[in-house]
């Protein structure tokens, strides 16, 4: 089972991404103070020196709060000290973000990809909390996840484990992001979504227009978000036989659409999951804050 934080625990969270940076005091499980401030659009040392700044800032107001952990999109290097890339903020390419933090900033700096942190949060103070095991899914502009066991990130030999979205479901597909043809974010993810319902119905569709089109009959939206759907539930299905976790949670901006999405995902799951293992999917409940949740959890956790 999931140990809860300790309510003597305090701890900085900081979540980067590429419009914004939020940061915020946890107390024990609780938020504090958090603030939202744009992402610099200058290069990598420009957000290093914001994030540097607010973090000093609450300090200031937080002096006993001295554990720092970030939460930034894209793939690590094996130690957790740099950022490979992150491809939607300008200019942030191989970042030594650990030691350009502590340089700033004199203290020690926790990195962590962003779907983990969030996965840690839902596990310890989300959907997932009690679980002994759980899977967090992040269905947005792409699609990512994170691993949970016995309260800790699973992250597999190289620090890998949880890249959810570059599995293939389509060999042949649609390229995507990271070169890979056919993966889940290139067929699945929001971005997906509204690519497909764009061809499909010969003009612009955002991703919400697609869901709201195929909830009222559609045939072409329709299609679009049910294929979705049905390759989320299916690797959702595979990933029960594989790994069994107790339960998934799904968030981000596609599962915000709500009952639709969740009984497409779970019907596709339930089918292919069929005489092997039932699949429980809980919608995520930290919304906009599990990034800096996390991001403070996995300070606490190293």
């Amino acid at each position: 089972m999931t140990t809860p934080p300790s309510p003597e625990a305090i701890s900085i969270g900081v979540d980067v991404g590429g419009t914004k940076i939020a940061t915020g005091v946890l107390r024990g499980d609780e938020l504090h103070d958090r603030h939202v401030q744009p992402t610099p659009e200058t290069g990598w040392e420009a957000v290093l020196d914001a994030i540097a700044a607010q973090v000093r800032a609450l300090q200031e107001r937080h002096p006993d709060a001295r554990l720092v952990g970030v939460g930034v999109p894209g793939p690590l290097n094996s130690d957790r000290t740099r950022v490979k890339f992150a491809p939607n903020i300008y200019g942030f390419t191989d970042v030594p973000l650990v030691d350009g933090l502590r340089e700033r900033l004199g203290q020690r700096i926790v990195l962590e990809n962003d779907a983990k942190a969030a996965a840690l949060a839902e596990a310890h103070l989300g959907a997932a909390r009690g679980a002994e095991s759980s899977i967090y899914v992040t269905v947005s502009t792409g699609i990512g996840a994170g691993i949970v066991l016995n309260g800790r990130i699973w992250r597999g030999r190289h620090g890998i484990a949880g890249e959810l979205g570059h599995i293939t479901v389509m060999p042949g597909g649609p390229v995507s992001g990271a070169g890979l043809d056919g993966a889940l974010e290139a067929v699945a993810s929001g971005t997906a979504i509204a690519r497909d319902a764009s061809y499909a119905l010969n003009r612009d569709v955002s991703t919400p227009e697609a869901f709201e089109l195929a909830q009222q009959g559609h045939p072409g939206a329709r299609r679009v978000v049910q294929q979705a759907m049905k390759h989320i539930g299916v690797a959702l299905a595979d990933l029960q036989k594989v790994i069994d976790p107790e339960v998934f949670v799904i968030g981000g901006g596609v599962a915000s659409v709500g009952d639709y999405f969740f009984l497409g995902v779970q019907k596709a799951a339930d089918e292919y999951a069929q005489g092997f293992a039932p699949v429980t999917i809980r919608r995520a409940q930290l919304g906009p804050d599990a990034g800096v949740i996390g991001a403070a959890l996995a300070a606490r956790h190293g």
